[in-house]
């Protein structure tokens, strides 16, 4: 019974992470109560899928990486409602309520292995893994060359460039206007958040059929992919959070995709992720 209280956990998580989101960019009062209340909920059951896991047992502490990641996901929870509880620190569940969701995501598989039903199930899945990790990386390159462009565009009317000036610089005529760059660079950099999302996610799940276990996440194409997915996180907190706009994006945009080219610089390391013939 404690799996299915797991189970229940994690939907909840997930919502609630999902909720955080246009809790703390938007500053939504609404989407603040939904996360606390959902993330709450996620956390009274995730406690009592834990203590009923080990009671159960007959014992005290939990044995395997499964249970251990369980219990991980269900002590920073709890540490952040405390924070939340005494500062208001919402904010922190950005970080906080996706890592538990990641924690809890695959104890709540079940205490063995995962299999797919057939092979053109877990080819789809693949497809889908593949699918969304490119979107994130394509939205995160169309953010960056619409900030760049805003650059070279905020520099031409700095320069005060006219329209018919027949000189090298009327081939930049057809820029757009500042504030559609910006709108672009910020819309495809949250389009690109949940591919990401996404795209881990289904990793996380393809990654059971493997004889790799929790050596899996110790890959190094692994630890920059989530690397990645956390500085996606933080790029978004800076870019609404701050306000921040125009060259300053463009250079944070531009820091970013260097660490993008880095995780694809990571599968000639990688034992289960490098392209072309093993």
């Amino acid at each position: 019974m404690y799996l299915l209280w797991l189970r229940v956990a994690a939907i909840l998580y997930a919502t609630a992470s999902v909720a955080v989101f246009p809790a703390v960019l938007s500053g939504s009062l609404r989407w603040r109560k939904i996360c606390v209340h959902l993330g709450g909920l996620g956390l009274f059951f995730h406690f009592v899928s834990s203590t009923e896991m080990l009671v159960v047992a007959h014992r005290w502490m939990p044995v395997g990486v499964r249970e251990i990641e369980s219990l991980l996901g269900l002590a920073v929870a709890g540490l952040f409602f405390l924070v939340w509880w005494l500062y208001d620190a919402i904010s922190l569940g950005i970080f906080a309520l996706p890592a538990t969701f990641f924690l809890v995501f695959i104890p709540a598989l079940g205490p063995d292995s995962y299999h797919f039903p057939s092979a053109g199930v877990r080819i789809s899945w693949l497809v889908a893994h593949i699918v969304a990790l490119l979107l994130a990386y394509a939205a995160l390159c169309f953010s960056l060359l619409a900030s760049l462009m805003y650059l070279v565009a905020e520099r031409r009317i700095k320069r005060k460039i006219s329209p018919g000036n027949t000189s090298s610089r009327s081939l930049l005529n057809w820029l757009l206007p500042l504030d559609t760059l910006e709108r672009i660079a910020h819309a495809t950099l949250e389009f690109g958040f949940p591919c990401m999302t996404v795209g881990l996610i289904i990793g996380s799940v393809l990654v059971q059929e493997t004889s790799l276990g929790a050596a899996y996440y110790r890959d190094p194409k692994i630890l920059a992919s989530f690397v990645m997915w956390a500085i996606y996180v933080v790029l978004l907190l800076v870019r609404r959070g701050a306000g921040l706009r125009g060259r300053r994006a463009a250079y944070v945009s531009g820091a970013a995709l260097v660490v993008m080219m880095a995780v694809w610089a990571a599968n000639l390391f990688s034992h289960v992720h490098r392209f072309g013939p093993q």
